[in-house]
């Protein structure tokens, strides 16, 4: 029995398939397969049944599990503190959202990248929904989602919030002034999809104020709702860092509400079962860079 033989057997384990699996330990398919059947050979179990559509756990390898993490987090350990000074090694896998990638994404990388320049790190932007499901299926180490974990299998850590303003072309702000219920009758509210964290605080406003928005211009991409905030005559929410600079420069001007908008909270999400040094890691850093506060380099 070895490490390595353990490596591949969590992996194929833990992921949707082996061919998950196989990538995320840098081998063929076929190379990954062989080592989980010397593993097999060494201890005399069949650990997986193969004989349906997609390889499941046996009895054996359920209870193997938990053995193998743990000694696959005490090898990690034994690296840290015997071995090599430089660092975590191997890959890194990081979802966010789009409104992190536009913000402090890029901090983030540069402080992993300087405290641990072995690890190959590779980022994934995607919706909360979408990279939940790639956390459960082990394409993900950990992602940055907007609220706390709903699933069971996952668990998160706050790390930081986000808060948002009004936004209109300067000409409709002026004719505006105060946002009111009766300014959305006259103006298209600019918001993402239906199920975004932001369209939660938008329905909230609405309640507040009592208020409808007959007119929704929905888009999926922020980039493309401050072009449509600047060029449709709509009204809108932006992160504020994102409204003032954008208001410095004259192309979007920020609107006096009556009613208190509120705050996105983000946590980092991992898998419940993962409790390599990595995973506690990029939660140490993510932690300490995590800020939505600043403009985007984008506008």
């Amino acid at each position: 029995m070895t490490l390595k033989q353990l490596e591949a057997f969590y992996w194929a384990a833990t992921c949707s398939n082996f061919a998950m699996a196989a990538e995320r330990v840098h081998l063929s398919v076929s190379s990954l397969s062989k080592r989980v059947i010397e593993l097999e050979a060494s201890l005399g179990q069949t650990l997986f049944d193969r004989g349906g559509h997609r390889a499941v756990l046996t009895e054996a390898g359920t209870r193997l599990l938990p053995l193998a993490s743990a000694l696959l987090q005490q090898a990690d350990h034994l690296r840290q503190e015997i071995g090599d000074t430089q660092g975590l090694r191997g890959p890194c896998r990081i979802g966010v959202g789009e409104l992190t990638a536009l913000t402090w994404l890029p901090r983030l990388v540069r402080a992993v990248a300087q405290a641990h320049p072995h690890l190959n790190l590779s980022v994934h932007v995607d919706i909360g929904d979408a990279l939940a499901d790639r956390l459960d299926r082990g394409e993900l180490d950990v992602a940055v989602i907007a609220g706390p974990s709903r699933r069971g299998s996952l668990t998160s850590v706050p790390i930081s919030q986000a808060r948002f303003t009004w936004c209109a072309r300067p000409q409709v702000a002026s004719a505006i002034g105060t946002l009111d219920a009766a300014a959305l009758q006259s103006h298209p509210l600019v918001t993402l999809p239906p199920g975004s964290g932001v369209t939660h605080i938008i329905d909230h406003w609405l309640q507040q104020a009592g208020a409808q928005a007959p007119r929704r211009l929905v888009c999926n991409h922020w980039g493309a709702i401050v072009g449509l905030l600047v060029d449709s005559g709509g009204i809108g929410l932006l992160p504020v860092g994102w409204a003032a600079a954008l208001s410095g420069r004259g192309v979007l001007q920020e609107l006096d509400s009556p009613y208190q908008l509120g705050a996105l909270d983000y946590a980092l999400h991992s898998r419940r079962d993962d409790l390599r040094p990595l995973i506690q890691t990029l939660r140490q850093i993510t932690e300490e860079v995590a800020d939505f506060t600043g403009s985007s380099s984008v506008f």
